[in-house]
């Protein structure tokens, strides 16, 4: 049996990753775009795909969600840097920054390597049952509660 596994030719696990895919606020001057992600071997029965991106060192009670994309189609196996808000299918939900698509790393300055969790997430439905404006909380909640399999590449990032 193949194992699940996300690939990518814009970062990798535990290396930090280019300026390119930081945000473009908040003092930081980033390009903000989104990595190329591709993964294989899904396991039987996955009839939809989520890919998202945590950094759970935020200086907050609860971490940052850079980018949640769900209800894209099993025949998807790639998204291309810089496919965010340019997605032929999928819907990108609104991330911790307030918008929908992908907001880069922006850990505050002086504090420190922020790891940044991008997870993509085989599905056995076709389209997940929340509201287009669900949060980031209800929308990881549902993925970790229905996921088939997952898999994981772990960025940082340091200002």
């Amino acid at each position: 049996m193949s194992t699940f596994t996300m690939t990518s030719n814009s970062i990798a696990e535990e290396q930090h990753h280019d300026k390119r895919f930081s945000f473009n606020s908040f003092g930081n001057d980033g390009d903000n775009m989104s990595p190329q992600l591709a993964w294989e071997n899904a396991p039987e029965g996955t009839k939809s795909f989520a890919v998202t991106c945590f950094d759970p060192d935020a200086p907050t009670d609860s971490g940052f969600w850079h980018w949640q994309v769900i209800n894209i189609p099993a025949s998807t196996h790639e998204l291309a840097e810089g496919a965010s808000t340019h997605l032929a299918a999928g819907l990108e939900m609104r991330n911790d920054y307030g918008f929908n698509g992908y907001g880069g790393a922006c850990p505050p300055e002086g504090h420190g390597v922020h790891r940044y969790v991008f997870t993509v997430w085989a599905l056995p439905c076709e389209k997940m049952e929340v509201p287009d404006d669900a949060s980031c909380a209800l929308v990881s909640f549902m993925l970790n509660g229905t996921a088939l399999a997952k898999s994981t590449i772990t960025a940082h990032y340091q200002r």
